[in-house]
């Protein structure tokens, strides 16, 4: 099974439970590969099972499992009594290093391990489900492999691609959540470190670390997202656009199309976790920001959906919500889906909002047409054509003004060093200067008239 990659193999590892299409399944395996691509490794090999459920021990059958351990050159078994023994790949992942040392990479294995040699045999083996602690033990003596599953990936996914303070502190709660329950003594050290009765095991100091660092995590957290909750309270007042959807929909092109901002594209899940917020291009009177939010997954970690909590809340606070569907994909309707499931768990749902079908370049028009048939509402755009950006521009545009009314403005003469607020807020349709000062007609939403009367009208 030689790989023609230079990236490390992978085997991926799912089970069909009753109630899963198999078009649901596949599509299940395909994001995971692409979740595993993410992480650096090559899909070399699948091995899948329909079962009435996950198997306790090892997720799955016993001859599955044989099949999986014949690919990674493990026993196959699960030895009984024997003691887990955390292996260095585990180590080195558990530590957040990214890349394996390369003499560690071309480690012959040790004996039960299997004797293919290790350039052509997987050495981690991901699993499309969440795995108890003792399940994650037993499969990685049975295979002799790193293990890893789906949350654990996307967690590791996470903590790589955070940038921000903000982003680097909300992955770690998460990862520090998922790793505290799998934690396991390595061999010689379930002993108390000074002799019998006379201390903690290493692991349960290991743990109260754990413990601790959540506590200063959480603590600066709250720090953090108090200073963002006073800039977003000074931007209650602008006009929000947040976009939102699947990983990968094309949020980070639409949002460099429609800002000019020299936000990340890349061809990745999770290329992005940090809200990027920008002005509307060309700029608008009044202005219009946009904001690009963290993207969605299928069973998408409940921690990190808490971690990213504040993240969220630019959606729950937008004056419209944009909706990005990658149009290209044929399970789109279920990342359309995941999607509204989170933001309604958050309470965004009553958000006004208009669903964009990306990647319509890679359509035929007979695709393109069914589309609109099943969502008239609906805009089919790409973010690489600029007609469809400038398009959008215009329906964004169109969307604020049918909520603004007209009024009119007088200024102080003593006043007119704060003529910006108002250009900020509203848009000037004229002005006259008369003994008052410079009264002015302008155009804004309510809310903005209402500030801008009370500010100037002492």
């Amino acid at each position: 099974m030689p790989s023609s990659s230079s990236l490390p193999p992978a085997v991926l590892v799912g089970v069909q439970l009753p109630g899963v299409s198999d078009i649901e399944h596949a599509a299940d395996l395909a994001e995971l590969g692409r979740l595993v691509h993410t992480l650096g490794y090559e899909v070399v090999a699948t091995v899948s099972q329909r079962r009435e459920s996950v198997a306790a021990g090892t997720v799955l059958g016993t001859g599955k499992l044989q099949e999986l351990a014949r690919l990674t050159g493990g026993s196959g078994n699960v030895p009984s009594g024997a003691q887990a023994r955390k292996s260095k790949a585990r180590e080195r992942w558990e530590a957040g290093e990214e890349e394996p040392p390369e003499e560690e990479a071309e480690e012959e294995p040790e004996e039960g391990e299997g004797t293919v040699p290790p350039t052509v045999t997987p050495r981690v083996v991901v699993v499309d489900h969440e795995l108890s602690p003792s399940q994650l033990s037993n499969l990685e003596r049975a295979t002799g492999a790193q293990v890893l599953d789906r949350t654990g990936v996307i967690v590791d996914i996470f903590h790589r691609h955070a940038r921000s303070r903000e982003a680097r502190m909300q992955v770690e709660i998460a990862r520090l959540n998922y790793l505290a329950p799998r934690m396991r003594e390595s061999t010689g050290s379930r002993e108390r470190q000074q002799g019998r009765g006379s201390g903690d095991s290493a692991m349960e100091l290991d743990r109260r670390k754990i413990r601790d660092r959540l506590a200063e995590l959480r603590e600066g957290l709250a720090s953090i997202q108090a200073d963002q909750e006073q800039r977003r309270y000074a931007r209650r007042d602008q006009l929000r656009v947040a976009l939102v959807g699947y990983t990968n929909a094309g949020k980070s092109s639409l949002m460099r199309a429609l800002t000019g901002s020299e936000v990340l594209v890349a061809d990745q899940l999770f290329a992005t976790l940090d809200t990027t917020v920008r002005a509307l291009q060309p700029e608008t009177r009044p202005r219009i920001l946009v904001s690009d939010t963290v993207g969605f997954i299928q069973k998408l970690p409940h921690d990190l959906v808490a971690s990213f909590r504040s993240t969220l809340d630019e959606a729950l606070e937008a004056s419209l919500l944009l909706y990005v569907v990658d149009a290209s994909d044929p399970t789109w309707d279920a990342q359309l889906e995941v999607t509204r499931s989170v933001l309604r768990e958050i309470g965004a749902e009553s958000v006004p909002s208009r669903l964009l079908f990306n990647k319509a370049d890679r359509l035929s028009p007979e695709a393109r047409e069914a589309l609109l048939q099943q969502h008239p509402e609906a805009i089919v755009l790409s973010a690489h054509a600029p007609e469809d950006v400038a398009a959008l521009r215009l329906k964004v545009m169109e969307f604020f003004e049918r909520s603004m009314m007209e009024a009119e403005l007088v200024i102080p003469y003593a006043r007119q060093g704060r003529i910006g607020e108002v250009y900020e807020n509203a848009r000037v349709l004229s002005e006259e200067f008369d003994e008052h000062g410079r009264r002015l007609k302008i155009r804004a939403l309510p809310a903005a008239i209402a500030k801008l009367t009370h500010a100037f009208g002492k």
